[in-house]
């Protein structure tokens, strides 16, 4: 493990917690080197999951990109990263407890919006203008008439 500041490879763990909820092992460690703190997280990396695409294409699902994704619809609102986290927990568990090892990304599209649309409502239209690719205002305006009704 790297310290994020010196990039020193030694470091010592301080303390290790589970954490359920999120699937991760939160572990605290100092840097032997610079002697600074830092926090890192393990999980199971879950390989055998393919997301198909719009256009027909497979790729690998990236617990990262869907995290990113969320953040930027996310950005100066009231979500938190502990909230984000849990949505993208929750939707890869989701995922991973069907049969099938692939799923479309309109359906976790459709996972991610519903979990927004209760946390925030502008995270939620930020998402959903990408997810749903909006075009012009009009597909705002249907959207923003939806969520008042």
């Amino acid at each position: 493990m790297k310290c994020p500041y010196c990039k020193s490879t030694q470091s010592e763990v301080i303390e290790t917690r589970d954490n359920e909820d999120l699937g991760t092992i939160r572990r605290r460690r100092s840097c032997l080197s610079c002697g600074k703190r830092f926090t890192t997280y393990e999980r199971v990396e879950n390989v055998n999951l393919f997301v198909i695409k719009r256009d027909g294409r497979r790729e690998q699902f990236d617990r990262e990109k869907l995290k990113k994704g969320i953040l930027t619809s996310c950005d100066k609102t009231k979500v938190s990263l502990e909230q984000i986290e849990k949505i993208v927990t929750d939707v890869e568990k989701d995922v991973l407890s069907r049969d099938n090892s692939e799923v479309k990304s309109k359906e976790i599209g459709d996972m991610v919006a519903k979990r927004l649309k209760k946390l925030d409502q502008v995270a939620y239209i930020r998402f959903s203008s990408v997810f749903k690719r909006f075009v012009d205002i009009e597909d705002f305006e249907k959207e923003v008439r939806k969520l008042t009704k």
